[in-house]
């Protein structure tokens, strides 16, 4: 424990010790990150077959159908996990390389994300030349707290872990801060802080996840890295409960007291239904304290329960799909863009100009449909990239 303490706080020079850490992934993580990846598939399904019902950010409790909250609400868990998981590698990484290398592949594998967000994935939501829409989302983000995380690992990591507490807990105070369009602070805020969008000469930019908040969670990432390496399990284990716990208990009283974190929630009269789903209505764009707080609460307690299952059949089968995540995302994106064409070439529009499902179980019908065609080429090309390291653009995917 002491050793990794010290490995922890003192900058890497050069690669640590043959042994120091396992040469294989960790499955937890990689069943982690698939799990979340499987949520995301939901998600993205909602958004094609039922995008003529656009939910809010926070979703209304008042007027939204139940079904469809709580079909959203099984994603918030994304976007925060695989933040956080980012952070957690990268530590990982570290413990490989020198501190340099970390930081070179930090900027690479950031700016990498950053022209994917701009490129295959902006086309992979309407396939259209030339854009008239941007939409500057989750790879976005985690490319460029990549690129800020390249700069604030040489801080060491207890400066990175103050300053993603610091971020996570205090972002919300800077909410009522706005700029107008012609302010030269506009765009940087909007970029950081206040979700806004752009008019490029007829191509609308928008900023759908400003970064700060999310700098904050790679932070802590990056800081709970060291539980993963040269820790005993046991320990890691009671470590995450703890913190695990924590967030969540830390989530239900501040929400209660309804006061910091994110908007009130309120009372819906002869709806308790509606009531709790007010309680659970919280701000993604950006992420409020309280989002974050049971998001990565339990994503902590999930990574226990999969490590603990380590040979479970589910957990391998997770870990396979989270073993190649940008492949998946992107293939499943295409996947789903050639789906709904097919089914708008055939049976026309009938919600608007959009085609779309008339319920939201259809969305579940095609989520089960999709899981088992998306695990094979999933898995072929994890295999792919286990194979073959001398590929090197592989580890991009």
């Amino acid at each position: 424990m002491a050793t990794a303490v010290n490995h922890a706080h003192r900058p890497n020079t050069a690669p640590p010790a043959a042994g120091s850490m396992p040469a294989t992934r960790l499955q937890s993580i990689d069943a982690l990150r698939g799990l979340v990846m499987v949520f995301m598939l939901l998600d993205h399904i909602r958004e094609t077959w039922l995008l003529y019902m656009p939910v809010g950010d926070p979703v209304d409790a008042r007027t939204v159908l139940p079904a469809l909250f709580f079909t959203r609400i099984t994603s918030t868990l994304c976007a925060p996990i695989f933040v956080a998981l980012t952070g957690l590698s990268a530590y990982l990484f570290s413990r490989r390389h020198t501190l340099a290398e970390t930081s070179d592949f930090l900027l690479r594998r950031g700016a990498f994300l950053v022209l994917l967000e701009l490129t295959l994935v902006n086309f992979s939501w309407r396939a259209e030349l030339p854009f008239h829409f941007v939409f500057l989302q989750v790879i976005w983000a985690i490319g460029l707290c990549m690129i800020v995380l390249a700069g604030l690992i040489h801080l060491g990591r207890g400066a990175v872990l103050l300053l993603g507490l610091a971020i996570v807990l205090g972002h919300n105070l800077l909410d009522p801060i706005a700029f107008s369009p012609d302010s030269p602070m506009f765009v940087p805020w909007a970029i950081l802080h206040d979700r806004a969008q752009i008019d490029l000469g007829g191509v609308i930019v928008k900023f759908n996840y400003p970064i700060l908040p999310w700098i904050g969670v790679i932070c802590l990432g990056w800081s709970a890295g060291c539980w993963f390496a040269d820790v005993d399990p046991a320990l890691r284990a009671r470590r995450l409960k703890i913190s695990g716990l924590a967030m969540l208990a830390g989530f239900v009283v501040l929400r209660a007291l309804n006061f910091y974190g994110d908007a009130p929630w309120f009372v819906v009269a002869d709806s308790p239904l509606r009531t709790v789903m007010s309680f659970l209505a919280l701000t993604k764009y950006p992420p409020s304290l309280l989002f974050l707080l049971p998001t990565l609460g339990t994503g902590l307690l999930l990574l226990i329960a999969f490590e603990k299952g380590n040979a479970s059949r589910l957990t391998h089968w997770l870990a396979v799909m989270g073993g190649a995540p940008m492949f998946f995302y992107l293939f499943h994106l295409y996947l789903l863009r050639v789906l709904y064409l097919i089914a708008r070439a055939t049976w026309g529009t009938n919600h608007g100009d959009v085609f779309g499902v008339d319920s939201i179980a259809w969305v579940w019908v095609w989520f089960a449909g999709l899981l088992v065609p998306l695990y094979f080429p999933t898995r072929w090309f994890s295999d792919l990239k286990k194979r073959r390291k001398d590929i090197w653009w592989l580890k991009y995917l």
